[in-house]
């Protein structure tokens, strides 16, 4: 597998078949480890990161966690390669702009990533679709135990697994989910629900994490605390009380909107997919806009004849890099506006052409 091969394809965690996909767009759970005895990436040498990297490599390739890999030195792709696998979450936007030796391998199915000497020497991470995250957890808990057998961690019985940020000692895990809120953003509750989550003693972010803004009423939530509580309590009181709450507030104020001013919002869903079938030039910012709208009006049923998984593929494959590496050209901004457009118009004809419909 080459990095070429996935680019013209949606990730599997974009798929529509995850549970509470109406809102829950994707279900992550992530680690971070260290090996023993050497300093954190931030302060070593560049014969130790590429010592580390080697290591880390073959203790992958002993475990065996991952037979239908691409591994990936960053120093050997271009900065739209890189900016291409940001766009899929499979690495940091930290992590691209470094320019220390650093390497990540990703699975086939893009569900799991290793990067190699980013803030730690090792974070793992499982994407999953929908709210998935106590299968996901169980499975990256036998990945990373696998590892351990052919890796010695940076571990005290005190403080737990040593990482360069604080914030992650203890057990080094970060569960996150994407959610997709319009009803709350809609409504003007979206503040409200948001002093609630940080309430809660959640990171609410943007769509690629730390940094960044909630571009297409998108939002990534996680835990913002490692230490203090096991690994299950995280996952349990993300998928039981954390993440239901919020659905709640969501599922309620679409409801509220349908019952209160349906005639607005649903006129607000088919101006947008209208301008997407017809316009000329469409950014990357409004094309998540318009996407919202739309994904909004078929999860509420009011749009039947496009495909959820449609427009779950073009919220990928519309972003900048991906339409560059689709075009296989650098574009200006404008180029990328015209290209982003044609390819919308012609994936939402032919969406129709095949007759994909929702159930």
């Amino acid at each position: 597998m080459k990095l070429n091969d996935i680019t013209r394809r949606a990730a599997s965690w974009l798929s529509d078949s995850g549970p509470k996909h109406d809102v829950v767009i994707s279900s992550r759970v992530r680690l971070a480890r260290n090996l023993l005895g050497m300093p954190f990436p931030g302060r070593c040498t560049e014969d130790q990161r590429r010592n580390i990297c080697h290591t880390v490599t073959e203790a992958i390739k002993k475990s065996g966690i991952c037979d239908d890999q691409i591994t990936l030195n960053m120093a050997d792709y271009s900065r739209l390669d890189r900016e291409l696998l940001v766009e899929r979450h499979l690495i940091s936007r930290q992590y691209a702009q470094d320019e220390h030796t650093r390497s990540v391998i990703v699975s086939g199915d893009e569900k799991l990533s290793l990067m190699i000497n980013e803030e730690d020497h090792l974070r793992i991470q499982l994407l999953y679709s929908g709210l998935r995250l106590k299968q996901a957890f169980e499975e990256i808990n036998n990945i990373d135990d696998s590892l351990a057998r052919h890796l010695d961690y940076a571990f005290t019985p005190e403080y737990g697994y040593l990482t360069a940020c604080p914030t992650n000692v203890g057990t080094g895990l970060r569960v996150s989910v994407m959610l997709h809120l319009p009803g709350l953003k809609l409504s003007g509750e979206i503040e409200r629900a948001m002093r609630a989550s940080r309430d809660m003693k959640l990171a609410i972010r943007g769509i690629y994490g730390e940094g960044t803004e909630a571009l297409g009423d998108f939002y990534q939530i996680s835990n913002q605390l490692t230490l203090g509580k096991t690994e299950e309590q995280i996952v349990n009181d993300f998928t039981n009380m954390f993440i239901p709450a919020i659905l709640d507030y969501e599922r309620k104020a679409r409801q509220q909107l349908i019952e209160k001013n349906r005639l607005e919002i649903e006129d607000r869903m088919f101006r947008a997919l209208a301008v997407t079938k017809s316009s000329k030039l469409m950014s990357s910012d409004e094309t998540l806009d318009r996407l919202s709208m739309i994904r909004l009006g078929i999860n509420l049923n009011c749009i039947n004849d496009i495909n959820l998984d449609t427009v779950n593929e073009l919220y990928l494959l519309s972003r900048p890099a991906h339409i560059q590496k689709l075009h296989n050209a650098e574009l200006a901004p404008r180029e990328r506006d015209e290209v982003r457009s044609n390819m919308l118009r012609d994936r939402l004809a032919e969406n129709r052409k095949t007759g994909k419909k929702n159930p």
